[in-house]
């Protein structure tokens, strides 16, 4: 499991990569709610990170028109385009730049899958039209570097907490309500000792699969670290949210690994909670894995409300 410090430097590690590029980079949830901006978008339209994200890109911070004038954020929105058809959009056009003049760009709209394929958000890479930039090929880097993790393919941590840090904002903002799974595979040291970290390995992408197929495209699970995984699940109640960390313990106690010609079983322990309008992502993360270590306390392959 990594330390605070690693954590910390693996987060400056993909603002430092994001933040070196010359062309703008923002990412967005299925309700195209902004979760990330580089400094390169904050020099290009003069809106810093701290103004747009968490605000939808449909309220017109950017003002996308086409060479026509048509005007894109309502109903024409490359990003829509891109997760409803599941593919790249590319266009050549135009924004409002926060002083107030119009800006001539190149944009490539790109849908962000997860496991299982499903979309889950978008990433928009847009340049000055002058570039010759391959944004294809950078959109790829992107997608591999910062947002997936490269064992599980699932979305990592540096993923998940833009997924919250978004979700809260829409919580605040909207009432829009939302549950946490802490995830932890039990005796998961005991498996590496045991039959070694390729089984490890396997177990690992077993579970995230697993995790992955029991929820709906609207959830979203990342790999928090080691043999930790966090799912936000949207539009949930206790009640709801039980049942689905219920449906996800008994499907990977289920699930199994062939090693040495025989099944081997693991299981999961599960903090599950509900979001607060008054949280921080680091209050229902801390309470979602004290409920998870009570699971461990009082037997294992269980979930604690």
């Amino acid at each position: 499991m990594k330390t605070r410090a690693q954590n910390l430097l693996t987060d400056r590690f993909y603002r430092k990569l994001l933040d070196s590029l010359h062309e703008g980079v923002y990412f967005v949830d299925k309700e195209r709610t902004i979760l990330y901006w580089n400094e390169a978008a904050e020099k290009i339209t003069g809106y810093s990170s701290r103004e747009v994200v968490g605000k939808h890109c449909w309220d017109n911070i950017l003002m996308h028109v086409n060479s026509r004038g048509t005007s894109l954020c309502q109903g024409h929105c490359l990003l829509d385009k891109a997760m409803e058809q599941g593919t790249n959009m590319d266009g050549e056009l135009f924004f409002h730049h926060r002083d107030g003049h119009q800006v001539a760009v190149l944009v490539r709209a790109t849908p962000i899958r997860n496991q299982r394929g499903r979309i889950v958000g978008a990433v928009e890479v847009f340049s000055d039209n002058s570039s010759t930039v391959d944004l294809g090929r950078r959109v790829r880097e992107l997608e591999r570097m910062a947002l997936l993790d490269p064992l599980t393919k699932l979305g990592n941590r540096r993923y998940g907490e833009m997924n919250l840090a978004g979700k809260l904002r829409e919580l605040k903002r909207y009432g829009w309500p939302f549950g946490i799974l802490f995830i932890d595979i039990d005796n998961f040291k005991v498996i590496n000792d045991t039959y070694g970290h390729d089984a490890g390995d396997r177990i690992l992408r077993t579970v995230a699969a697993t995790i992955t197929n029991g929820l709906r495209s609207s959830d979203v699970v990342s790999r928090w670290g080691g043999e930790e995984f966090v799912a936000f699940v949207a539009n949930v109640d206790e009640e709801r949210l039980l049942h689905v960390g219920e449906k996800i313990r008994m499907l990977v106690e289920k699930s199994s690994i062939l090693v040495d010609d025989t099944d081997r079983h693991v299981t999961i322990s599960i903090g599950a909670t509900i979001a607060r309008k008054k949280d921080s992502a680091a209050a229902i993360i801390k309470r979602a894995d004290s409920l998870m270590y009570r699971s461990k306390q009082e037997g294992r392959n269980r979930i604690s409300m």
